[in-house]
This record gives structure tokens, C-alpha cells and sequence, in this order.
């Protein structure tokens, strides 16, 4: 398993780390706990998780249930010096959160106590804002992004209030490092500005969904991830299933998150159909699982500091983490960036 630093914290992560957003859902806790221990016996000791998971369904019965898994099993094993783990404060949207209320200076301390008490540890190793509080162009929003209503002066007071309580947290001993989720550059380039100056703990990481399908990435935010150590912590690297083409021909496998979501937040359109066609048949012409394939191509991205992947079962992960073990020919990565070209932007 190949590592990788996390930014300029010191902290090194290994290049695949264990999504937990089925854990309370779709993955129980004897088999949430099963991951964890197959995660680690493979080299993977980097876990992400976030105050409001699980999802599929997101609500208020199951709220919090992912960090519980993860504390339940440290309780158990003891072992928290063996694991880095990265949780996240909600935004504002979800009534069943603190009203829906979003990031504030007050709210952190609040926040990181909830989460470390489900943990059941004394510290978090990467405490990251799960999206900014003036809105996000991720999540299908790009098509209609209009930034022209945000108002800048608030924005950079929120930057230096939150970036404050932060700040206290890590002098507490409660989290070591802070990163950021679903950013856009010139966010990403003002929470270092605000760093720089003295308000609060440096951003180290990025996590914004990146895969085959979605390269929103590509351009300036990859730009900015290599000159300024911020590395990308992709999310949804096999865009929530779609590219292991279990979903092709219209099938909806039982108990699949297509099952839960449909149109799997708005990923599936008339366009993603093709694109996934022609990833399966450059796999099927290289002689490469589909999975493998996905995974191992994050691999070679220069700003990649860690691809997050999750998996509903034990034979699933199992299944991914084989492919550290692929790497990527020359022609393959052609054929990818000739596909990429052919298919921009499919959702």
C-alpha cells in the first residue's frame, strides 16, 4: 500500500481509505466492524466518516450511526493508534442537524464533542467542513452555479471566526489537522490566505467527488492542490457503482444504493450509459476488472493524496482493495483520456 502525505501536516495516509457512509444503513455493525478489520490487515488504516452519515436514507433515526460504528469497534480493539480518522461538520440544509443551521464559530466545539464522544476517542486526526456555508457548485449544482449572490465580506469573516474555533480545538488536543470538502478553488485559496495570516490550523486536504466520470477536478482546483500541498481526498472514485457497470442494461441489483436512489443524486442521465460502455470495454480490452481499473487510474492522478471508497459488503471490499496491486499500462491511460475526451461531463 502505497502512502501519501496528508498536505504539510505530517500525517501520512495510505492511497485508498474506507468509506463508512453505509455504516447504520446498508452495512450493519458485526459487519461494519469486519471492514474495519479486513481494511487494516490490508494497509488501509484511514477511515472517513461525518457527523450526519449514514445516508441511503439520510435522516434523523439513523444520524450519527457511522462514527457509533467506528467507536463501538475501538471500544472493542483498542487500537486507536493504529487508525486516522477523518470525520466531518455538516453544512446547512438538514433540518434534523441543529435545525438546519450551518458552520459557525459557535457551533464547532459542539460538533467535534458529538463526534468524538460516538467515536469514542479523545482526538480526530482530520476534522474537515463537509461543504462551505455559501453554497457549493458539487453535487449536480455546477449546471446552474451562480456565485453573483455571495457576499464576500461575510464570507471571509465566517473564514476567520471558524478557522478561530478551530484553532482552539487543535490547541485542545481534540483534532489534529483540518481539511476542506466540496470547495472551489478560490475558496480553497482563501481558507490558505486566512491560514497564512495567522487566523487558524492550514487546510490540508480536499475532498470533492472525482472519478472516470467526474473530472471537475481536472483544472484549477488540480492546479492548486500541487502547488500548495492540498491534497485530494476523491470521494465516490467509482461513482456510487456506476462504473463497476452493475447498473448497465437498466438493472437495479437488490439492496444496491440504485435501489435506495434511483437516479443515484442525479448521476444517472442518457449520457453516462455510453461513457460506463466504453470504460467496461477499454477493462475488457486490457484485460482489467472495471473496479480495478477506476481505482488504480485515481492512483496515477498527480494530486491524488487518497481515493475514499465504500462498500456495502466484506466481499466487496475485499474485491477493491485488490486493486493496489494494478497498474495501469501506458495505452490503457490513452485509451482513458481518448474516452474522457469523447465523454465530458456526463452528469
Amino acid at each position: 500500500m502505497k502512502m501519501n502525505p496528508l498536505g504539510r501536516t505530517g500525517i501520512i495516509v495510505p492511497e485508498l481509505c474506507l468509506g463508512t457512509m453505509t455504516f447504520g444503513t446498508q452495512t450493519p455493525e458485526a459487519e461494519a466492524h469486519a471492514q474495519i478489520d479486513m481494511a487494516l490487515a490490508a494497509g488501509v488504516n484511514f477511515m472517513d466518516t461525518a457527523e450526519m452519515y449514514p445516508v441511503n436514507p439520510i435522516g434523523p433515526e439513523t444520524q450519527g450511526d457511522s462514527e457509533r460504528y467506528i467507536g463501538t469497534w475501538l471500544a472493542k480493539n483498542r487500537r486507536r493508534d493504529d487508525v486516522i480518522i477523518a470525520t466531518k461538520h455538516s453544512g446547512d440544509g438538514w433540518d434534523h442537524i441543529r435545525g438546519g443551521t450551518g458552520i459557525s464559530a459557535a457551533s464547532i466545539p459542539e460538533v467535534i464533542d458529538g463526534s468524538l464522544k460516538r467515536l469514542q476517542t479523545d482526538y480526530i486526526d482530520l476534522y474537515q467542513f463537509h461543504w462551505p456555508n455559501r453554497g457549493s457548485y458539487m453535487f449536480r449544482k455546477n449546471w446552474t452555479f451562480d456565485p453573483s449572490t455571495q457576499d464576500r465580506a461575510e464570507t471571509l469573516a465566517h473564514m476567520q471566526e471558524t478557522l478561530g474555533a478551530l484553532q482552539a480545538a487543535v490547541d485542545a488536543g481534540k483534532i489534529r489537522a483540518f481539511g476542506l470538502s466540496n470547495e472551489s478553488a478560490w475558496g480553497t485559496s482563501e481558507w490558505l490566505r486566512l491560514s497564512e495570516a495567522g487566523y487558524g490550523p492550514r487546510a490540508a486536504s480536499m475532498q470533492n467527488e472525482y472519478s472516470l466520470l467526474c473530472r471537475l477536478y481536472d483544472t484549477d482546483l488540480a492546479e492548486l492542490s500541487v502547488n500548495e500541498d492540498v491534497g485530494l481526498l476523491a470521494f465516490s472514485p467509482l461513482a456510487t457503482g456506476l462504473l463497476t457497470g452493475k447498473y448497465q442494461g437498466g438493472a437495479v441489483p437488490e439492496g444496491s444504493r440504485r435501489a435506495l436512489s434511483g437516479d443515484l443524486g442525479g448521476r444517472v442521465t442518457d449520457r453516462v450509459w455510453p461513457a460506463v460502455d466504453t470504460y467496461l470495454e477499454i477493462a475488457r480490452n486490457f484485460g482489467l476488472d472495471p473496479v480495478h481499473m477506476a481505482l488504480a487510474w485515481c492512483r496515477t492522478r498527480p494530486f491524488m493524496a487518497s481515493a475514499i471508497f465504500g462498500a456495502t459488503r466484506l466481499d466487496q471490499l475485499e474485491h477493491a482493495l485488490e486493486s493496489v496491486e494494478v497498474t495501469l499500462p501506458q495505452e490503457a491511460l490513452d485509451a482513458i483520456t481518448a474516452a474522457h475526451r469523447a465523454h465530458p461531463m456526463v452528469y
